[in-house]
């Protein structure tokens, strides 16, 4: 009798717990939710993090504020979602930096990559572009590799997260030539040094990269993605510049929860991501950015997040780039 009544209350407990998660999820969200953004303003992480927070709030009937915590290849703002109460209050603006490469770029993170977040939604994607100074004296990529290969090691550029980073190493090492990294914390301060003639190189997002083209402030020589971009045609992509047929690097974003958050939760924001990237509005303001939606469940997200992980170790191994 003793042990049934044991099992009787440990029954109702778990009812109860069920119960009260059910009604949890129902009444999400009835305040404001925090999109942690771990890059700085200003950056495509950023532009597009505030575009999408913008139409989830209309969908989701609560404000959705972007908090911008930057450092160390967005690893900082990561580990404060991956630490955060997983109630649907506190989301990340994932990227391929924080949820795909960090694992092989550090030694040691503070939190385990494949475990600490729960998949949400994907936004998008979009290519990078390889530019230079204007005074670097290289019209096109084939003379600005010529002119690294002419000087190891004094060619020098700019990185301020793991896509930047990676690509450039990875042109490095597939082209066959020395450059030296000047490691920067945001892409916008990065372009002002480009732009100023402090680094020589800089591989960035459209967001960052295409307006400063436009003005005529930098050159801009390849496109990182395997076809050119509608945004910028002009520019042929690293593969044709040089002879290549596997160069490919392309900087994604994703929507992630604090692991264990309520499934009921993550389908409410899953709608709510997929109804930004749906947004007639922001597709037009982005697609001059190169930017590319693919909206999906949660489950695609995950099996997404899978093979860019083992697609971006890969990319740092063949780019000789070792864990800090």
């Amino acid at each position: 009798m003793k042990r049934l009544r044991i099992a009787s209350l440990l029954s109702a407990a778990l009812g109860l717990g069920l119960v009260a998660s059910q009604a949890l999820a129902q009444a999400y969200p009835n305040k404001p939710i925090k999109a942690v953004v771990p890059f700085a303003a200003g950056s495509a992480t950023d532009q597009i993090g505030r575009a999408f927070a913008q139409k989830m709030s209309e969908v989701l009937g609560q404000p959705v504020v972007v908090d911008n915590r930057a450092g160390v290849n967005g690893m900082l703002g990561a580990d404060a979602v991956a630490k955060s109460a997983p109630d649907g209050y506190t989301i990340l603006i994932g990227t391929n930096s924080t949820n795909a490469a960090l694992k092989s770029l550090m030694k040691k993170l503070p939190y385990d990559q494949d475990t600490a977040f729960a998949p949400v939604a994907y936004m998008g994607s979009v290519p990078l572009i390889v530019a230079v100074n204007n005074d670097v004296p290289a019209k096109t990529l084939k003379e600005f590799v010529d002119l690294a290969k002419s000087k190891p090691t004094q060619v020098t550029f700019a990185s301020a997260s793991t896509s930047q980073l990676v690509s450039s190493e990875m042109l490095a090492s597939m082209a066959g030539i020395q450059m030296t990294n000047v490691p920067y914390k945001s892409g916008p301060a990065a372009m002002t040094d480009l732009i100023g003639g402090q680094v020589n190189m800089f591989t960035a997002d459209f967001a960052v990269m295409l307006p400063q083209v436009k003005a005529g402030k930098i050159r801009g020589l390849a496109v990182t993605s395997t076809q050119r971009s509608k945004a910028i045609p002009e520019l042929p992509t690293v593969n044709e510049a040089l002879g290549l047929k596997d160069y490919e690097l392309i900087a994604y974003f994703a929507v992630f929860a604090p692991a264990g958050t309520p499934p009921d939760i993550v389908n409410k924001l899953n709608a709510a991501v997929n109804a930004a990237a749906n947004d007639k509005t922001i597709l037009e303001r982005f697609s001059a950015l190169g930017f590319e939606t693919a909206p999906a469940s949660p489950e695609a997200l995950a099996q997404r997040s899978k093979a860019e992980t083992a697609k971006w170790a890969k990319a740092i191994r063949d780019a000789k780039i070792e864990p800090q």
